[in-house]
């Protein structure tokens, strides 16, 4: 049921997001148009003043120029709101990722609780059973029977346990934690451990070299070298060469 709520308010959530996406994907698709249509006038533009450059005035010149330059401002305030464009349809996504993850900790938290009181019951139902079976047998006892209770006057069930393993597996964050995960795919990585920029890093001193940027510890560097400095790869190359 809770699980049913979870995804009922989810799914409303994200009802205009299509539609939000495609706004902006229009808006976007617009900008490229109009700057590429700008850039066809600004090379016409550069065209025309190259071609026109001996027999103009110098006032003309620099009114030529002006109209070059004021093309390029447009180019330039077209790609920022394209820029913003994008951003803006990153975070929107990204906020609705992170209401999922942040969602799916709240249930998972939530069925941990439920586990452990279910547990708790358990146990509680079983002491209240035996408390009622010895009743039982003082009552017999006092009628004079003598009889005592055997295997089979008490039932058979199987001991049932709440394992911790499992409530921890079913909760391994809160949803805290979730929030607080950088969310950057597009982050590049370096150095031979192809990991994220962090801590300490040497930059390789060959101008081709595809990895550029190394941490200390993977390059068995403490402090930073004097002179040039080479990575293993490139050193190796150096070599066969």
């Amino acid at each position: 049921m809770a699980t049913a709520i979870y995804l009922e308010h989810y799914l409303d959530s994200i009802e205009n997001l299509p539609c939000e996406l495609q706004r902006n994907f229009t808006l976007m698709r617009d900008l490229d148009n109009r700057t590429e249509e700008k850039k066809a006038e600004i090379d016409k533009l550069a065209e025309e003043y190259v071609a026109n450059v001996k027999n103009l005035a110098s006032q003309q010149r620099v009114e030529h120029l002006q109209k070059i330059q004021n093309a390029y401002s447009k180019c330039k305030e077209f790609s920022d709101d394209k820029v913003q464009l994008a951003m803006q349809t990153y975070e929107m996504v990204d906020k609705h990722i992170r209401r999922l993850d942040a969602d799916l900790a709240r249930f998972e938290n939530e069925l941990k609780e439920k586990l452990e009181l279910s547990g708790c019951e358990s146990t509680d139902g079983r002491g209240l059973k035996k408390s009622d079976l010895r009743v039982q047998r003082d009552k017999r006892g006092s009628r004079g029977r003598g009889r005592k209770g055997s295997d089979e006057d008490s039932p058979r069930k199987k001991k049932i346990k709440s394992s911790p393993d499992l409530t921890e597996a079913l909760l391994p964050m809160q949803p805290s934690d979730v929030l607080d995960m950088p969310v950057d795919p597009n982050e590049p990585t370096y150095c031979l451990c192809h990991q994220v920029s962090y801590g300490e890093m040497i930059g390789c001193d060959n101008p081709d070299c595809p990895i550029e940027w190394f941490h200390f510890a993977c390059v068995d560097l403490a402090t930073k070298p004097k002179g040039k400095w080479f990575c293993p790869r490139c050193t190796q190359e150096k070599k066969k060469k």
